[in-house]
């Protein structure tokens, strides 16, 4: 053991040089930098999708109402749990939803949440589920 030891001291093996150490941190810098911005977009797009789960949920909440009562509720939305009809809709955390009917045959709901990433209206990125035309879009407003 001390013979290897001495050895070890002999053929002054000190480890790392400077230059290796250097090199190995440059391409930690060069993976984080990848990384990083590829994470943040996850996490926009898991917002963007539970934007798109509440409005469908919202939506099934109206139709319901519609179904049982023949006539959709008042406007309304806000944050948190939400009443929708006779219903309690519980929101995922940061998400806004408001809803406004079209007429007596129809309504949109528009989800917002300002750390996703759908296209920008105003202060905030927007999704809307319009009732008529059937379906999400993050392109289209309410009418």
């Amino acid at each position: 053991m001390i013979a290897r030891i001495r050895k070890s001291l002999d053929e002054k093996d000190q480890g790392f040089t400077l230059i290796e150490l250097l090199v190995v941190m440059i391409i930690i810098g060069i993976l984080a930098a990848i990384a990083i911005p590829v994470f943040l977009n996850q996490r926009k797009s898991a917002v963007d999708s539970s934007i798109k789960s509440d409005l469908r949920t919202v939506a099934t909440g109206l139709e319901t109402h519609f179904v049982d009562n023949q006539v959709y509720p008042a406007a309304g939305g806000g944050t948190g749990t939400i009443a929708v009809g006779s219903q309690q809709v519980t929101l995922s955390t940061g998400n806004v939803v408001n809803w406004t009917l079209i007429g007596t045959t129809g309504f949109c709901v528009v989800g917002s949440n300002p750390a996703g990433n759908a296209i920008t209206a105003g202060t905030a990125p927007h999704i809307t589920y319009n009732s008529l035309t059937g379906g999400l879009s993050t392109t289209a407003a309410c009418p």
